[in-house]
Formats: structure tokens, C-alpha cells, sequence
């Protein structure tokens, strides 16, 4: 197979285990948004993947995404791009005039910074709160016991918190922390969880997740 044909078979086998998945849990496949991790990864890596059909990516770094995405963007407006990386607040209005959802809310500066770009650009992308329901510190996210105050703050700031964001620990069954992820939200009147990567989405979708990040398992490995 071509290049095309192998993007195209990629995509093709993980939308089918996300279908797989989503009717074991009695869910509708078309509410789980595949996202396509595309960070790391050229233009000429992503393009194969938009032929065959795939229109929501994901980026880790604004610098990176300004990089390709707008002459990307330009040829293809339908593509919807999310931010899924950690965000920088003095990058806030670099990221709302980029991005449709930014998956890493996480601080109260941060909720402040993206009020402002907001206000400033006219945009106002989805966000997600990321909660760190493993509570490693090494990682991004609030930590669960903070989650209700960064709730009433992005609240207060009219941010457009749509969901939870989560990356469960690593090498961990990551079931009981995608099941807390989704008690999480439910408690807050949330009801899009972004959570699930390539190793373990369909245990997410399982769980409730509306948003899947899915990296290795369209692209190969990451390009360093």
C-alpha cells in the first residue's frame, strides 16, 4: 500500500474499534470525536490522513501549530484543530486565535489569560478543564481537590468550559481513573470527557469518553 492507503487503513481500523466500543457501552459511535495527535508530525505526514477523511487534530505546542496549521487551514476550513498540550498564559491569545477547544485548563492564571484573549479576539474556543486524577506531580492538571474552585473561577470569567480533560499515570490500569474522570464531570454538570489515547481509547469510550487523542495508532511512531 501507498501512503494514502495506509493512513486511510489506519484511520479505518480505529474508528471501527471506537465503533466497537462505543456499542458495547450502548453508546452511539458518532458522539466520540477521534482526534488525530499530529504533533511532532510535518504537513506532508497530516495530509494523508485529511484525504482520507479525517478533519479534527491535535497539537501539543502553539509554536508548533503555528508552524503548519494556517497554510493547512487555508486549503482545508473545515479542519477543527485542538490544543492538548500545556499552554503557556503569556500564549493565551496566540492559542484562542488558533485553536476550536483547548484541552488543558488547568490554573487559575490561566483562566484569566484565555478571558482576556478571548475578549480581545472575538473567539472563544471550547475548553476543558485537566484534572490530575493521578495526582502525579510531574504532570499537568488540577488536582482533584481543587477542581470545584478552578470550576467557579473559569465560571466567574464566562470561560467555555465544555468537559474534563485527563491523562491517567502511565503502565497503570487506567479504568478507575477514566470512571473517576467521568464522576468528576458528572458532579459538575459536564458531559464531555476528554480522556483515552492510543493504548487504552477504547476503554475509554467504554467509560463515557466523548473525545479520544489518538496519536501512534494513526501516525506510526513519533517522529523525534
Amino acid at each position: 500500500m501507498d501512503i494514502e492507503q495506509q493512513a486511510a487503513a489506519r484511520l479505518a481500523e480505529v474508528q471501527a474499534l471506537i465503533a466497537r466500543a462505543a456499542k458495547t457501552a450502548d453508546r452511539d459511535p458518532a458522539d466520540v470525536k477521534l482526534i488525530a495527535i499530529s504533533k511532532t508530525h510535518p504537513a506532508d505526514a497530516i495530509l494523508p490522513l485529511i484525504h482520507a477523511g479525517q478533519r479534527v487534530f491535535g497539537e501539543n505546542r502553539v509554536q508548533e501549530a503555528q508552524a503548519k496549521w494556517p497554510e493547512l487551514k487555508a486549503v482545508y476550513a473545515d479542519v477543527e484543530l485542538h490544543l492538548v498540550g500545556q499552554l503557556q498564559s503569556n500564549k493565551a491569545v496566540d492559542a484562542v486565535e488558533l485553536f476550536d477547544a483547548i484541552h488543558s485548563v488547568d490554573r487559575p492564571s490561566l483562566v484569566a489569560a484565555l478571558a482576556l484573549a478571548m475578549e480581545k479576539t472575538g473567539r472563544r474556543p471550547d475548553c476543558f478543564i485537566q484534572a490530575n486524577i493521578g495526582d502525579e506531580l510531574q504532570k499537568g492538571g488540577c488536582a482533584v481537590k481543587d477542581l470545584p474552585a478552578l470550576l467557579a473561577e473559569a465560571n466567574a470569567a464566562a470561560l467555555p468550559v465544555v468537559g474534563l480533560m485527563a491523562v491517567p499515570p502511565a503502565e497503570i490500569e487506567p479504568a478507575p481513573f477514566f470512571a473517576l474522570l467521568a464522576k468528576l464531570a458528572r458532579e459538575h454538570g459536564l458531559d464531555q470527557l476528554s480522556m483515552g489515547m492510543s493504548g487504552d481509547f477504547e476503554t475509554a469510550v467504554w467509560l463515557g469518553a466523548t473525545h479520544v487523542r489518538i496519536g501512534s495508532a494513526l501516525f506510526g511512531e513519533r517522529q523525534r
